[in-house]
């Protein structure tokens, strides 16, 4: 309306009027009216940006690799990049150049180049197993380039997705690698063998060393044995021998004892035959009465009576009857005191 318009602007969006070739105004998320004809409004995004990317790529042993992955970044320094890049409006609000557009092409640009020359000085493994330092490295190096300071660019991340080679250098490295292994896996297999040899050969070793330990113990042990059953046979050899010499004392004290008694009862029974002489010379010249008579003192009175029963015996013939009274017989039957 009569030239005039409004502009309301995000927080993310920074906003710089000019008017007549000087800044009238400039900040983020303004709103405001403008007088078009002799305005300029220059729009410039601050919010962060992701850019992926894909690059083919040569390693230091010319081996061709895809290289995919996003970069993250914001524009810093509005002012300085309005002031290198045309971030105009024109009268429908879109940009008057491809400024905007190609601002993401020239620091995808500048990793393309750091990450040409990292890969350069890398064999085809050590950059498909180096992607967490490489990416550091670029980083690093985008980070303080001087072309994105003089665009006032912030580079807030870079990632890599992949690193990828041909097809047919994927195929002979997974063919490498799984040839590497499968002879790992045997050599495993060969280590375990062995390790198994050895824990038997070790379990061998000690069953045996434990075989020989046992014999030698068993032997230790006979020998004990025999040694305690000769020390048996020792002491019952002693014991023996003391029985058979107290036997040989014993029978001597014996034999002794056998000559002392026979020459006593000879030197007895001489005495009895010397008295047996004398007496019976004594008695050569008595009558047979007398002498009877002689050997019936100090008998007892049944003996008597039986001497007495005995003379009727011999005198049967001259006796015609013979009368015993019961009180005789009790007499005799009684015992003797």
């Amino acid at each position: 309306m009569f030239g005039y318009r409004f502009i309301k602007a995000q927080p993310t969006e920074y906003v710089l009027q000019y008017r007549g070739g000087q800044p009238q105004r400039e900040g983020a998320g303004l709103s405001f009216w403008y007088f078009a004809p002799l305005s300029s409004i220059v729009v410039v995004p601050t919010a962060s940006v992701n850019e992926p990317f894909i690059f083919q790529e040569v390693t230091a042993d010319f081996q061709d690799v895809s290289v995919q992955g996003q970069i993250t970044y914001r524009i810093a320094d509005p002012r300085r990049t309005a002031s290198l890049l045309n971030f105009a409006l024109n009268a429908d609000g879109r940009y008057v150049s491809e400024d905007p557009k190609t601002l993401s092409q020239h620091l995808i640009e500048q990793v393309q180049v750091v990450m040409r020359a990292e890969l350069q000085a890398l064999s085809l493994k050590q950059a498909l197993g180096s992607s967490e330092a490489l990416v550091e490295r670029v980083r690093l190096a985008v980070a303080q380039h001087p072309t994105l300071q003089a665009l006032g660019l912030d580079l807030l991340g870079l990632s890599i997705l992949a690193i990828k080679p041909k097809p047919e250098t994927a195929r002979a490295l997974e063919a490498e690698a799984r040839e590497a292994l499968l002879r790992r896996a045997d050599e495993a297999t060969y280590a375990r063998r062995n390790a198994a040899v050895e824990q038997e050969r070790a379990i061998r070793e000690n069953e045996l060393a434990t075989e020989v330990a046992v014999e030698h113990k068993k032997r230790q042990v006979r020998e004990a044995q025999m040694e305690a059953e000769r020390s048996v046979q020792e002491c019952r050899l002693r014991i023996r021998q003391e029985e058979m010499a107290g036997n040989i004392g014993l029978e001597t004290q014996n034999r002794e004892l056998v000559a002392l008694a026979s020459e006593n009862a000879r030197a007895e029974a001489d005495a009895k035959a010397y008295g047996l002489a004398v007496m019976m010379q004594a008695f050569a010249g008595a009558d047979s009465k007398v002498l009877q008579a002689l050997t019936s003192v100090g008998m007892a009175p049944g003996q008597l009576m039986a001497l007495a029963f005995r003379d009727l015996a011999d005198n049967a013939a001259k006796i015609g009857q013979l009368n015993v009274s019961p009180d005789l017989l009790r007499e005799m039957l009684q015992p003797q005191e």
